[in-house]
């Protein structure tokens, strides 16, 4: 069985392929290990291995990890991100613990990050959620709700507007992969008219990263090809 470190290479070696297969530098994307229930041991096993930005999706167990490694040899360097959905009533500890947040689609939790932001801390790094797809059981803004709420988050005192984060639908052929992640660019783009600071698209996983490369990812979100099948057991949203 292969280590979290060879796991890691080879994710890392994928996005190089990928992105100068379409004319991007190795460096312009960034690899998100998505270490939602994963265990303390596995992520020390990643940071070793050089890995240093992390993605959580409970709230409780990502400000438990991170309080972890708030005194380690490489906290500083470490970058943490909240992908999951976020319920109005969990938004502090999002908003006093993580770098990021790339879950954002209501006004409401967006004014909750901001107020509760610490005042000592730099500003929360904020993506907007778009639902690509329509699908209704799927999280995130329309495209037609984009402008506004990205108009009301850059305005906040205490949150970077950074960019955009999608999860289409699943789909298994690079083509329609590639339209989905397409039109998600192709909507930061119009943002960036009226907002240039935006550089961030969150969007590819394991299974279309090279069609997400291509269409201008700057993170992708990989957890199972580097740590291994998840075990949810009695894992609820928390």
């Amino acid at each position: 069985m292969s280590s979290i470190k060879q796991n890691i290479e080879q994710v890392i070696s994928q996005i190089g392929l990928a992105a100068e297969k379409c004319g991007r530098p190795v460096d312009s994307v960034q690899l998100l290990a998505v270490s939602k229930t994963k265990p303390i041991a596995a992520i020390e096993e990643a940071i070793a291995a050089g890995q240093r930005a992390f993605g959580e999706n409970y709230v409780q167990e990502g400000v438990e990890k991170i309080q972890h490694f708030a005194d380690s040899e490489n906290a500083a360097a470490l970058s943490w991100h909240f992908i999951g959905p976020i319920q109005s009533n969990k938004t502090r500890p999002i908003a006093e613990h993580f770098d990021w947040v790339h879950s954002v689609d209501r006004a409401k939790i967006a004014r909750r990050l901001s107020e509760q932001r610490p005042a000592d801390m730099a500003p929360l790094n904020v993506l907007l959620q778009v639902n690509t797809s329509g699908e209704a059981t799927k999280s995130g803004l329309a495209f037609a709700e984009l402008a506004a709420l990205a108009d009301e988050v850059a305005a906040m005192p205490n949150l970077v507007l950074r960019g955009l984060m999608s999860i289409p639908e699943k789909a298994d052929d690079y083509d329609s992969q590639l339209t989905a992640f397409q039109s998600l660019a192709d909507a930061m783009q119009t943002l960036k008219t009226r907002h240039p600071q935006m550089d961030t698209l969150s969007m590819g996983m394991s299974g279309d990263l090279d069609a997400a490369v291509a269409a201008g990812s700057t993170i992708v979100r990989i957890g199972t090809a580097i740590f291994g099948a998840r075990d949810y057991g009695e894992k609820t949203s928390q």
